[in-house]
């Protein structure tokens, strides 16, 4: 892996803390909830988020001697006529699982993604509650960080590669204690397709074990091992699955469209993703 993605890695989880940091103030505030145009709520954290995570991507990070853009979650207007010319950029959600950041349970992420010809090559998610950092990058690998705060100070100048690698744990986990095939569901969305899709797991595997989660999380739990398959049968957008499918497809599982059997794709005229199947290495369901 050239040191290009290495210095892009490190700036990015430095982007992600920071703005993890802010979201954490905003969380233990008494802080105030709007609502976006599809009436999921809106907090003062993501525009927080948002606004470190541009002024640290815009202002440090170049691919081939260029700046890259930036798409975002709380910055989704830009044209497509625009953005269907970029080669590489960088897709971010600042805040992932506002309902629960809203609820308090924890369960919220920061998403940084970049974005290569339409297929994620680096993925970074961020739980600020528990300090736990999931990084991935095409032909790298992918790690989980518990504890960073040690790493980090204001700039990426002192933190090399091999010290954050020295701190990781790279997954998939091959020591977890799972006994049964475990099935990892969305804890604010549910659907019938989605229990349909359980039966068949029954028929398949024998009694399935379920587990619910919050935001990208679920995708992590699958790329460490912990969960054996994550099915998505309601509305998602680009920014919630970029991160979190470099970080599966690098631990060597799949995000895959459940039409095409084809792993998703990124910088679409129509930013909603298709329904989906994530599944960690060895899955099959054919």
């Amino acid at each position: 892996m050239g040191v290009q993605y290495e210095e892009l890695i490190l700036t990015a989880l430095l982007a992600a803390k920071r703005a993890g940091e802010a979201i954490l103030d905003v969380y233990g505030s008494d802080f105030a909830v709007e609502h976006k145009d599809d009436k999921s709520p809106l907090t003062l954290a993501d525009k927080r988020s948002h606004e470190i995570i541009m002024d640290v991507l815009e202002q440090t990070i170049t691919v081939n001697n260029g700046t890259v853009p930036v798409l975002s979650e709380e910055g989704r207007g830009i044209p497509f006529d625009e953005r269907k010319e970029w080669e590489y950029f960088w897709l971010v959600d600042p805040l992932d699982g506002t309902k629960e950041f809203v609820k308090r349970n924890g369960e919220f992420t920061v998403n940084i993604a970049l974005i290569r010809n339409h297929k994620p090559v680096l993925g970074i998610i961020y739980i600020p509650v528990k300090d736990v950092f999931y990084f991935a990058a095409i032909d790298f690998g992918t790690y989980k960080l518990e504890n960073s705060e040690s790493l980090f100070d204001n700039s990426v100048d002192n933190l090399s590669i091999k010290e954050l690698l020295d701190k990781s744990q790279r997954l998939p986990l091959t020591n977890n204690n799972k006994s049964s095939f475990t099935v990892i569901g969305s804890r604010s969305h549910t659907s019938e397709e989605f229990s349909e899709f359980v039966k068949l797991l029954n028929e398949k595997y024998g009694e399935v074990e379920f587990i619910s989660s919050g935001s990208s999380l679920k995708l992590c739990l699958v790329a460490e091992g912990e969960a054996d398959v994550y099915p998505r049968f309601g509305p998602t957008m680009e920014w919630d699955t970029a991160a979190g499918q470099a970080i599966v497809e690098q631990a060597e599982g799949s995000v895959m469209d459940i039409q095409t059997r084809e792993p998703l794709r990124y910088n679409k005229e129509d930013l909603l993703n298709p329904f989906f199947i994530v599944s960690r290495q060895g899955v099959c369901f054919d």
